[in-house]
């Protein structure tokens, strides 16, 4: 019997994205939860597929692990959750941030979707809320709201750990964007100050990792580290001066390829929309532009 706490990273390259399998033995239960699923998904073909996730569920086998819970940092925009995927094979419930709602009406809009529709009404089995504490088995873990990225972002805490989607990166790439819908530049810092408050020796675990030329990628930094090195945002730096360089940043951002495939699945819990009359799913881009009447 042993009560160490396992973290397992699983890196998607095609996105850049990090999974997480954290789990514990004990007492014959081998209790499990995972964060952050990816789904393979090719927007120029519409091709999806669940290679990736399959290293994830070998792992898992492998360790005999019972998940209990698949937890999202956020509605992802730049890659599509298998949440609903893993879910069919485990039995664990699918969680995210409470603050979904308004991310979910707001691109209800965009998508031409009921916002009352079941579809994302009941997209998750659970919500949680700043101080929560989730139960998974022998695996207690705290959330924190860490919105500015988007309103919705959460981050898990557990036992000198914490899980923090895309608050902030490694520390030559900087932190997250704040030019999406619910984005604040203002919240965005106070959480990385809290985050920043913690224990130097905190390991901090990144849900992407873009690595310069020459440096292998990351999965985590620590508190220390990243108040010390960070491009965006040091220890030392000013809500004035972090505003300044996040804002000029964000202008010369393009758009994340899979946004709009991303966030009609995400905001639905992993769901794809439904089939159309054909049996066909389809993942629409809204046109945008000021579009001369002879396209109408």
């Amino acid at each position: 019997m042993t009560d160490t706490l396992h973290i397992a990273p699983f890196f998607h390259e095609g996105t850049g994205t990090w999974t997480y399998v954290v789990h514990r033995d004990g007492d014959g239960e081998h209790d499990a939860i995972v964060i952050d699923t990816v789904l393979d998904y090719d927007p120029k073909s519409g091709k999806a597929g669940v290679d990736s996730l399959r290293v994830v569920q070998d792992y898992i086998a492998k360790k005999s692990l019972r998940v209990h819970r698949i937890l999202e940092t956020h509605a992802h925009a730049d890659h599509l959750s298998s949440a609903q995927v893993l879910r069919a094979a485990t039995g664990a419930s699918v969680g995210i941030g409470d603050r979904i709602r308004k991310v979910q009406d707001h691109f209800a809009s965009v998508f031409g979707i009921d916002r009352d529709d079941p579809a994302l009404r009941d997209a998750f089995d659970a919500t949680y809320a700043d101080g929560d504490v989730i139960e998974a088995g022998n695996l207690h873990l705290t959330v924190l709201a860490t919105p500015g990225h988007t309103s919705d972002s959460l981050s898990y805490a557990i036992e000198g750990h914490v899980f923090i989607g895309d608050t902030l990166f490694a520390p030559d790439v900087g932190c997250a964007r704040c030019d999406f819908p619910g984005g604040s530049v203002d919240d965005l810092y106070a959480s990385i100050q809290r985050l920043y408050a913690m224990d130097d020796a905190t390991v901090l675990h990144l849900c992407h990792d873009y690595p310069p030329a020459g440096r292998e990628r990351r999965s985590e930094v620590s508190v220390g580290e990243s108040k010390r090195d960070n491009r965006m945002l040091r220890g030392d730096t000013t809500l004035e001066d972090f505003s300044q360089a996040r804002r000029a940043r964000d202008a010369q951002l393009p758009a994340p390829v899979l946004l709009y495939p991303a966030l009609q699945v995400n905001i639905r819990g992993g769901r794809l929309p439904p089939a159309r009359e054909n049996g066909q799913r389809y993942l629409c881009t809204p046109v945008q532009g000021d579009l001369p009447a002879a396209l109408d």
